[in-house]
């Protein structure tokens, strides 16, 4: 298999704050190691997943593939080409192919906009050569790419009209709209409903498999992850402590914090309650 995106030995640290004392005593600086020498690879049309608790960089190493923060170091190659060191008006190109979708659909969607509107706006960004009619049907036809029906209908609600489950297809909508490469999904179910969650995941495989895209699946939840995923990377402290096949982290992990993290994982066997878990006292 082809890869998409390679990232090579990224780094990004944060100077943390001085206080006027500290500056005037000439301490020396301290940093927070939020990427520290990542590196993976993602195959065109499969899910890679970034797995770990809050603030071991995940969403951060997100930021650097959009480019939103520059890399202290490291490259990163996207569909042949690095672009690592592009400027904005080279990465204009290099954004319609890498979308985002977000962790939370109440914020993602701007209230006051319907949802033709917030759906057509890459658009009308990104293609100047389609009149607004053909940009209205492409729209109809991504709303019943994500199943949400009526098409014309659902187009005219406002936000906030929708569920939260609603609210996120229409979040894949907009991002699927300009037919990227690859999907960075941070978090994307962990706010909705037990209820939805599968149907949301199911609805990402069935646009990987159609529209042949590639993901970046962001997540703390390893069921989810295991659902999704073709290859993982578990994240602590900025590093990759553990990175494989799915199925192989998951099953057989050889990292004592990836056993920790499985063991969170909740599962409705009241034998748990019982169950003892050896969790390396190192944690």
């Amino acid at each position: 298999m082809v890869d998409l995106l390679r990232v090579n030995n990224l780094k990004k640290y944060f100077t943390v704050k001085k206080s006027l004392r500290e500056i005037l005593r000439f301490n020396k600086e301290y940093y927070i190691k939020a990427v520290d020498d990542v590196s993976f690879n993602l195959e065109k049309g499969k899910v890679f997943v970034l797995a770990g608790e809050s603030g071991s960089g995940k969403t951060t190493i997100a930021r650097l593939i959009l480019r939103a923060i520059e890399p202290d170091s490291g490259s990163i190659i996207f569909d042949g080409e690095d672009i690592t060191n592009k400027t904005d008006k080279e990465l204009r190109k290099v954004r319609t192919n890498i979308q985002m979708v977000y962790q939370d659909p109440y914020t993602s969607l701007n209230p006051r906009m319907k949802i033709l509107d917030a759906i057509m706006e890459p658009l009308n960004v990104n293609d100047s050569i389609s009149s607004k009619a053909e940009k209205k049907e492409k729209v109809w036809r991504t709303l019943e790419d994500v199943q949400l029906r009526p098409a014309e209908e659902i187009s005219q609600k406002f936000p906030h009209m929708l569920s939260g489950g609603q609210k996120q297809r229409v979040a894949l909508a907009r991002s699927i709209v300009l037919t990227p490469k690859l999907i960075i999904a941070d978090e994307p179910v962990s706010m909705l409903d037990v209820s939805v969650r599968a149907g949301i995941l199911e609805l990402m495989g069935n646009l990987k498999d159609r529209l042949k895209v590639s993901y970046i699946y962001i997540t703390h939840d390893l069921s989810t992850a295991r659902y999704i995923g073709d290859d993982i990377a578990i994240m602590r402290d900025g590093r990759v402590v553990e990175i494989g096949n799915v199925d192989q982290v998951l099953l057989h992990p050889g990292h004592p914090y990836t056993q920790a993290l499985i063991y969170a994982v909740s599962e409705p066997d009241p034998g748990n309650l019982q169950r003892e878990k050896n969790i390396d006292p190192r944690l």
